[in-house]
């Protein structure tokens, strides 16, 4: 049966991206999805760009792949460029017109069906997709109780959503997935020494219950820590 796979912030850790994939065993006919931030921070951005173009992955826009297309536009028009560490002001100048290319295709967010839809980092409840506010969609983490959405965290935009459809999303590391009842968190931090994280069910399925929702998880432990989460991976 073909199966929907929704993999988690990538971030250059091409070998855990590597043995993730060979541990699903990806077939032809299978829908390989990821949540964005394919780039920076992690050794292989490279890679793992080629990597998702040769199985034939969608992704959607996550906000360090926008920072380096801003990046690159400041640069071009002789603008200040926006704030770079040093992995995405290497990545300005390693990046071939075809990773170029794939970054610009990304969209901000992507249904897969009536019942799944995948974003980067979250949307405000109640709002509809054509309204969201871009930057919400690569940079949302939590809802005030006053209603006000932010990148900081605080209680989950996702504990207050209702599907469906039911949306799979990164950008907020964690050490465990969330598990909302209409929404799965799956950014486990790899990049951070977490692991790469795939939510993997039948096409054409919405994923189960969250008491069920383990059991269509499949992680890949990092290697090592590739970047300072400037303390450990905790469930905020």
């Amino acid at each position: 049966m073909p199966r929907l796979i929704v993999i988690g912030d990538v971030h250059g850790c091409s070998r855990e991206l590597d043995a993730l994939l060979e541990r699903l065993g990806v077939a032809r006919d299978d829908r390989v999805v990821f949540v964005g931030d394919l780039v920076a921070k992690g050794p292989d951005t490279r890679l793992v760009l080629e990597t998702v173009r040769r199985i034939g992955a969608e992704v959607t826009l996550g906000n360090h792949e926008k920072r380096l297309l801003d990046a690159r536009d400041a640069r071009r028009e002789g603008r200040p460029l926006p704030r770079l560490d040093p992995t995405h002001a290497r990545l300005l100048d390693e990046l071939s017109d075809e990773d170029w290319a794939q970054l610009e295709a990304m969209p901000l967010w992507l249904d897969v069906d009536a019942r799944v839809r995948v974003v980067h980092a979250g949307i405000v409840p109640g709002v509809p997709m054509p309204d969201q506010d871009p930057r919400h969609l690569i940079t949302l983490r939590s809802i005030s109780d006053t209603g006000e959405p932010s990148n900081k965290w605080g209680p989950p935009w996702a504990a207050r959503y209702r599907g469906p459809p039911h949306i799979v999303f990164g950008h907020n590391a964690r050490k465990d997935p969330q598990l909302h009842p209409d929404a799965t968190g799956i950014d486990t931090g790899c990049v951070y020494g977490g692991a790469l994280t795939a939510l993997v069910v039948p096409l054409g399925s919405a994923p189960p219950e969250p008491a069920l929702r383990l059991d269509v998880l499949v992680a890949e432990q990092a290697r090592r820590a590739y970047a300072d989460y400037g303390g450990p991976l905790l469930n905020r």
